[in-house]
């Protein structure tokens, strides 16, 4: 329930915000707006403003839409014509169904506005691990080496990495990385080699991918934390007990003892833990649980990571002034992403098994929300742009249909027939039809 809220509440923002863009551009032509819906179906809410336009809220809030007096709907009277929106000229008509991708492209731009005022906090993309028989390992990546840049685009911090990596998905060649040692200004390259480069990978990762993870500082081994009704919690362990033995087995990292409790759920293990510099033994029985199809094991208790080195962070604050440039260039970058990624899926470069539908976009947004305001904020902002991207495909029933017939109008001088129309409703249907059911599928098959 609480990911169908978060789900709800990112849609409804976003819908509202992309049907305020048509309305508000409307009303500035001169069309009359019978009715502003978040929601389809029944009306649960509705309220009429001075000029006639009834303002709901309705039962199925999967969308919604703006609906102006227009002569193909209904009968329009003579005094009312030049009210109607297929009385306008084909520029007004563009402005309108441009208006509400343009609302969420504004919108995008002032949250990544508000988080850039707010200070951005990254790690440099130093290696940590690179995995054997990788493609990091063939191009001689190594631990401890920081990534300058990757195909000539300077990556400061590790999310730069990712967005750079991504680029590349479903390519063939070579990944040119440019890499330093930590206390050296000596640059190397390293030429990594990829074909079709996780192309047929339904949810890419592109540093498992390339074989390597990010340095993290090692956690102290000691529990910090506790979880209620946990078998730590049961078998007597408390905040402050450092695990020191496990089946007489010496534990001189936190990372072993996990690994230990990991493998053995439901069977009962000897620990041995100093506290207070005294050595306490106690018996535990660790509870499984299930993560992505296997069964592991879980005693219930945290430590705490080391601090991460002061020289490895990366802290930027900017003015008023100083946010709008990088809200813009987030803004732009995102939407050249997501123009990138269509492309290749369109040409098969990646596989339409990352499609995602509602079930994806409330996973994402429930576990955004759980991450913090300011987390599932970023992804609104990221999911509006693809809002905005997607309407504006020349496809008929989306705001780029709309915009293509109406610029074919204003080239010929004269609208386009009804019956070619028809054919483009029907193809534009049964194509969002197919990309609905191969999205909705793939949902399926991610729970």
């Amino acid at each position: 329930m609480i990911t169908v809220l978060w789900f709800l509440i990112a849609i409804s923002i976003l819908v509202a915000i992309h049907e305020f863009g048509h309305f508000y551009v409307a009303r500035l032509c001169g069309v009359k707006v019978l009715r502003f819906s978040i929601g389809f179906g029944p009306r649960l809410l509705s309220w009429t403003d001075k000029k006639g336009t009834e303002f709901a809220l309705s039962a199925i809030p999967l969308g919604g839409y703006v609906k102006m007096l227009d002569e193909r709907e209904v009968e329009v009277s003579i005094t009312e014509r030049d009210l109607s929106y297929n009385g306008k000229p084909a520029w007004q008509r563009i402005a309108i169904a441009m208006a509400g991708p343009l609302a969420n492209f504004i919108l995008a731009f002032f949250v990544y506005w508000a988080i850039f005022l707010r200070g951005t906090l990254d790690y440099s993309p130093v290696i940590g691990e690179v995995f054997d028989d990788s493609i990091a390992e063939l191009g001689a990546l190594e631990v401890g080496q920081e990534i300058i840049s990757i195909d000539s685009v300077d990556t400061p911090t590790r999310r730069t990495v990712a967005e750079a990596l991504i680029h590349r998905l479903g390519e063939s060649g070579e990944i040119r990385f440019v890499v330093k040692y930590p206390n050296s200004s000596l640059t190397y390259e390293a030429m990594v080699p990829i074909d079709n480069w996780l192309a047929n990978d339904g949810e890419p990762d592109p540093l498992s991918g390339l074989g390597i993870s990010f340095y993290y500082p090692s956690v102290i081994n000691k529990i910090i934390g506790v979880v209620p009704l946990s078998p730590g919690e049961k078998a007597g362990l408390m905040p402050g007990d450092i695990p020191a033995e496990v089946d007489g087995i010496a534990i001189t990292s936190w990372a072993q003892w996990v690994d230990y409790v990991r493998v053995r759920p439901e069977q009962e293990i000897q620990l041995t833990v100093l506290r207070d510099s005294k050595k306490v033994v106690v018996s535990l029985v660790p509870e499984k649980i299930e993560i992505e199809g296997k069964s592991i094991g879980r005693v219930g208790v945290s430590a705490q990571p080391e601090a991460m080195p002061a020289d490895m962070v990366r802290r930027r604050s900017y003015s008023v002034l100083g946010a709008i440039p990088a809200a813009i260039h987030e803004t732009y970058s995102t939407s050249a992403f997501v123009l990138t990624s269509l492309k290749k899926l369109l040409v098969g470069e990646i596989s339409t098994k990352s499609l995602s539908g509602p079930i994806g976009i409330a996973k994402v947004a429930a576990s955004q929300a759980e991450r913090g305001l300011w987390a599932f904020i970023s992804f609104l902002a990221h999911l509006s742009v693809v809002l905005g991207i997607f309407n504006l495909l020349p496809v008929p029933m989306l705001d780029g249909g709309h915009i293509l017939y109406c610029l074919i109008e204003w080239i010929k001088g004269e609208p386009v027939s009804e019956k070619t129309q028809m054919i483009g409703l029907r193809l534009g249907m049964m194509l969002l039809l197919c990309v609905t059911a191969v999205a909705f599928y793939n949902d399926i098959l991610r729970l």
